[in-house]
């Protein structure tokens, strides 16, 4: 990703060079021309409206368009613009059945695409970030983003797409399949284009499914192979740009030191939720007299160790896909899940997740360089007024838009919130939603009623101020660094690539999210473990 974004020799260019060429002429768009923070905003913004406008449409309109073998008719207004500001967005939270709902053709052509675009802008914003922290121009979105698409997204896709196919993964356009079963009854089979939805969805972290059941429908992920693959494919993009950060800034010890303190926090949250599910229901465990692992909502092929893995590193990266039912975790796993969403940092969504790395770290330099006296400074670039906002409107639009949204509809249990489950884990369920929305994640404690006008507004609002908000300050911050005059380095510089300052921004970053967040963990999976625990 280093080589593609620094315009240096990659093995696709023999390939792909002509195929980009012909994009930029047609997009009137020069290779060279590099934009502004405000110009990057302005083309992220209107491109993602464009392309929102269109999906609607082409969604609004499906009866009338092929692919449609299936007979599916028009969704509900505010379903239908939820579902296309969630796909927009990269945060694809369903409030659907994908197999009742959409076409093959709305599928592909339009949330397939937008599966593409979506993860593509959230990877090109990234870029322009790390660029303006090492000091460099932004560069073009729209060159940055037609790079991301023709040598990351759709080369691996394909590769992918082709694992899945040949591991059971259904790729049809062919409509329900009807078969009579034993007993003499009628049994109707979705299927479709499943297999190269399905890669785009994990690689991209996307984490919408084809189907209702998402990874954990047999035709989405059908044994342990797929599964690895579907992990493998979450994870590798967001753990990579940790790297590909420390390759523009020339610092591979800074890197490497960010990647373990991320791959520790990891580490201990799929430990906390690995262990609830092992240890299982203590109040069914006591009726029944014996020792079982937590098995509810889990599929037999995945089991409780995969399904816990599966749910940290799905929450982890913002991808949202679910092998196994969220609202069946544990308390310790819903803890993790929700911690995840509120730091946004492990490993992060696709690009943005590793700027919110890097606004922890820079709010760190600030704090530790308040405590020793000194002007603070990262990468030789002195930390201002302009950057601390910016940096904390980054940081503090998250837990408006999940908290204040998430109060309201406790205030109506049943009018607006519709938790199934009363009590502490009915606080979890609405709290989760908002905050899946805001963090552009996607996934869900199933059991809410969220197809509602109140869900399917409020929810696109939380999406939208949780996306565009966080992007524009990234923008603003990368571009204010990127005109400061580098400072030379002194005997009184603060490095920032030790293990001292590391530790301290790891403790900064988990104090920061523990003390926003900690009154609704307490009052949700902290009470509802505790309850448990005392077998009532």
């Amino acid at each position: 990703m280093a080589n593609i974004f620094l315009g240096e020799r990659t093995i696709l260019d023999p390939i792909m060079n002509p195929v980009e060429r012909t994009i930029y002429v047609l997009g009137g768009v020069g290779k060279q021309e590099d934009m502004t923070g405000w110009q990057y905003i302005r083309a992220v913004i209107s491109s993602n409206l464009v392309m929102g406008i269109i999906v609607y449409a082409l969604l609004y309109y499906q009866k009338f368009l092929p692919g449609n073998p299936n007979g599916l008719v028009t969704i509900k207004w505010d379903l239908l613009l939820h579902t296309t500001i969630s796909f927009l967005t990269n945060t694809d939270q369903q409030h659907y059945l994908g197999e009742n709902s959409f076409s093959y053709f709305s599928q592909t052509a339009a949330l397939g695409f937008l599966m593409f675009t979506s993860a593509a802008t959230g990877l090109a914003v990234g870029i322009a970030f790390i660029r303006g922290l090492t000091g460099r121009k932004l560069g073009n979105f729209y060159v940055d983003v037609t790079r991301a698409i023709t040598r990351i997204l759709l080369p691996i896709s394909v590769i992918g797409a082709i694992a899945l196919l040949a591991l059971g993964v259904p790729q049809t356009l062919a409509g329900t399949l009807v078969v009579q079963t034993l007993e003499g009854g009628t049994q109707y089979i979705p299927r479709g284009p499943v297999a190269s939805f399905e890669i785009i969805k994990m690689l991209g972290e996307n984490g919408g499914g084809f189907f209702g059941a998402n990874s954990a429908h047999p035709f989405e992920n059908p044994n342990g192979a797929s599964n690895l693959i579907e992990t493998i494919a979450m994870i590798c993009i967001p753990s990579s740009l940790i790297y590909t950060y420390g390759v523009f800034a020339n610092n591979l010890k800074q890197t490497w030191l960010l990647f373990w303190m991320v791959f520790i926090i990891f580490v201990i949250l799929v430990w906390i939720t690995a262990s609830g599910e092992l240890q299982g229901n203590p109040i069914v465990n006591n009726n029944l007299a014996i020792e079982m692992p937590n098995l509810e909502g889990k599929e037999e092929r995945f089991g409780w160790a995969l399904t816990s893995l599966w749910a940290v590193i799905t929450t982890a990266t913002m991808c949202g896909a679910v092998n196994g039912m969220h609202d069946s975790l544990m308390p310790q796993g819903i803890f993790s899940t929700l911690f995840n969403m509120f730091l946004q940092i492990v490993w992060g969504g696709q690009g943005t997740g590793t700027a919110y790395l890097f606004i922890y770290l820079i709010l760190t330099v600030f704090v530790t360089g308040l405590m020793v006296g000194r002007t603070p400074e990262f990468l030789g670039r002195k930390i201002e007024k302009r950057e601390i906002v910016l940096a904390s409107i980054v940081l503090l639009i998250h837990p408006i838009v999940v908290l204040i949204p998430s109060a309201i509809a406790l205030a109506y249990p049943i009018s607006l919130s519709g938790i199934s489950n009363p009590g502490f884990h009915g606080i979890s369920q609405v709290v989760y939603e908002y905050a899946s929305a805001a963090a552009n994640n996607g996934s869900g404690l199933e059991g809410l009623n969220d197809n509602t006008l109140w869900w399917n507004i409020s929810s696109s609002i939380s999406i939208l101020v949780g996306r565009y908000v966080p992007i524009i300050s990234i923008v603003l911050l990368a571009d204010s660094m990127s005109h400061k005059q580098q400072v030379p380095e002194t005997r009184g510089t603060l490095r920032t690539d030790s293990l001292i300052f590391t530790s301290i921004t790891a403790g900064v970053t988990l104090i920061l999210g523990v003390l926003t967040f900690f009154p609704v963990l307490a009052l949700g999976p902290i009470a509802e473990g505790l309850k448990l625990a005392s077998g009532s």
